[in-house]
């Protein structure tokens, strides 16, 4: 198994924060969110390759992240030359951009490089190999405000999505689905397939939207806590929380 972690954002709502430093580096309680993600992949023994793909401007500070720890999985920063909003690749194209310079031939997980959660990632791994199909994260969310910020499955008993919406205005459930992706190794080629049809390239959540209509797609649903830091507020708080 491969990873690519999303990390070409530019997180503009945690200025002053992020002027010079991406949001996967802002530390938590002594570790930074990326390491923290980092080290969950450690757990998960398929994992041979993590590629991250950033934008031009940080890719210089990923890059010095990356040299100052010896890592037990390597990584390799890709800097896929974007240098603002207006001519970002979009998450799915940043996958694209990172298949069409290797060549990944295995299953392979994708995750944002700025989730910040107390579930152990090896359950979604585990839960993606057992059933054999592509898989998706997933949680109820009971705020339906908070609900319209993400994709949102409905599903069979058996986990399977029956349908897929990426930031509804009116959601048909309430089960969010978060920025962590296990694809089989068969389904890896789709995405370029899905690009070239003129699909968005923006919102990683798009992909399984089109994905679960071509194939089964099941959710792994989990305990715990996923946090989106949007706001200078929210990272103070969590800052504060995760410290205790």
């Amino acid at each position: 198994m491969k990873a690519i972690i999303l990390a070409a954002g530019y997180a503009t709502r945690l200025y002053p924060l992020t002027i010079d430093k991406p949001k996967a580096l802002l530390p938590i309680a002594g570790r930074t969110i990326l390491d923290r993600l980092i080290d969950e992949m450690h757990t998960i023994a398929e994992i041979d390759e993590i590629h991250l793909v950033t934008n031009h401007r940080f890719a210089k500070v990923f890059e010095e992240w990356n040299a100052s720890e010896e890592r037990k999985i390597p990584v390799t920063v890709w800097d896929d030359g974007t240098t603002d909003n207006d001519n970002r690749l979009g998450a799915i194209g940043d996958v694209n951009f990172v298949l069409k310079n290797t060549c990944i031939d295995d299953d392979l997980l994708i995750a944002a490089s700025d989730n910040l959660f107390t579930f152990p990632l090896k359950e979604l791994t585990d839960d993606f190999h057992r059933h054999g199909c592509d898989c998706l994260l997933g949680k109820k969310i009971d705020n339906i405000n908070d609900l319209r910020r993400f994709a949102v499955a409905t599903l069979a008993p058996n986990g399977q999505v029956t349908s897929l919406v990426e930031k509804p205005a009116e959601p048909q459930s309430d089960i969010g689905i978060y920025a962590i992706y296990c694809y089989r190794r068969d389904t890896v080629p789709m995405i370029a397939q899905y690009l070239e049809e003129g699909n968005n390239p923006d919102a990683p959540g798009h992909f399984p939207e089109w994905l679960y209509q071509k194939k089964d797609v099941r959710v792994y649903t989990f305990d715990g806590e996923c946090v989106d830091i949007g706001t200078v507020e929210a990272y103070h708080d969590v800052c504060e929380r995760w410290a205790k």
